[in-house]
């Protein structure tokens, strides 16, 4: 097996190249110094070069709040970059791995979201990761899309790491309390996402570490694992307006991974301090 990993410097695909190396399955990372995803050209010569079996697709245009201004580079990066690698895939027969979102839906739903749910998104990028979903499902029938949501991992900037920094300047913060979701760490993903490219199990996934909390929950577990003294206050959304909307509601439903018998990931405030005390968030 062969398999192409996008976005590999980011947090989650540099996890999942390296799961792929400890499991010795043969595979290659690239970054956006190795193609550019909006150039069809350039994307389909890589993919048909390197002859996958399958491609993990990481690689995605993330600034919620920017991408209400960059729509255009947000719609090129994650829908028709998107199209370039489900083509490619298309023409090898290979398997596609899309990474998606909880933003795909409005937050509407008073029950954890089922892998059934029509999406809704109430922001651009939500609403261009969708559309990324349905270039994959329409096209491919080899295809895992797996959503996901509050990513925290080694590379990159994410909440945890953001807490921790702001925790060392100040002694009281501010966070909502009325979002609530999964956190999803990286490197417990990245062990499901390469069991799943081993299965012919296709369809579509929701996989964020298990239990469910809000920001402001979150952000006081990062507190008491850290050791940190720091009043963390709770606030509506309201008094923390942001540019892009976001779904009140991000609870995803897990059911569809133990239908297929998959492992799910580990209790989101276990993940936290095996984040923390390696050597991942020390580098703030």
């Amino acid at each position: 097996m062969k398999v192409l990993v996008t976005g590999a410097k980011g947090q989650l695909g540099y996890d999942v190249v390296e799961r792929l190396k400890e499991l010795n399955i043969e595979h290659i990372g690239v970054d956006r110094d190795d193609f550019d995803l909006t150039d069809e050209k350039q994307t389909k010569e890589y993919i048909m070069n390197y002859k996958p079996d399958v491609v993990i697709h990481c690689a995605a245009y993330t600034a919620v709040d920017k991408a209400e201004d960059e729509r255009e580079l947000c719609y090129a990066v994650n829908v028709l970059g998107t199209k370039n690698i489900v083509e490619a895939c298309k023409e090898l027969d290979a398997k596609m791995v899309y990474i998606s979102t909880d933003y795909v839906f409005d937050g509407e739903k008073e029950e954890p979201y089922e892998v059934t749910d029509t999406p809704n998104p109430v922001n651009y990028y939500g609403y261009t990761k969708y559309l990324g979903e349905e270039e994959v499902k329409n096209k491919l029938e080899k295809y895992f899309i797996v959503r996901i949501s509050w990513v925290f991992g080694k590379n990159g900037n994410n909440f945890v790491k953001t807490m921790l920094r702001l925790g060392q300047e100040r002694k009281e913060i501010k966070v909502v309390c009325d979002q609530v979701g999964s956190p999803t760490y990286t490197f417990d993903l990245a062990k499901l996402l390469c069991d799943m490219i081993q299965t012919d199990k296709y369809g579509i996934y929701h996989a964020t570490n298990e239990g469910y909390c809000s920001w402001y929950e979150f952000a006081c577990e990062i507190f008491k694992i850290a050791g940190m003294d720091v009043k963390v206050i709770p606030i509506k959304s309201e008094e923390y307006p942001t540019k892009a909307k976001r779904p009140r509601n991000s609870r995803l439903s897990k059911h569809y991974l133990e239908l297929n018998d998959f492992n799910k990931l580990s209790f989101w405030d276990e993940a936290i301090p095996q984040y923390i005390n390696s050597d991942c968030a020390k580098q703030i």
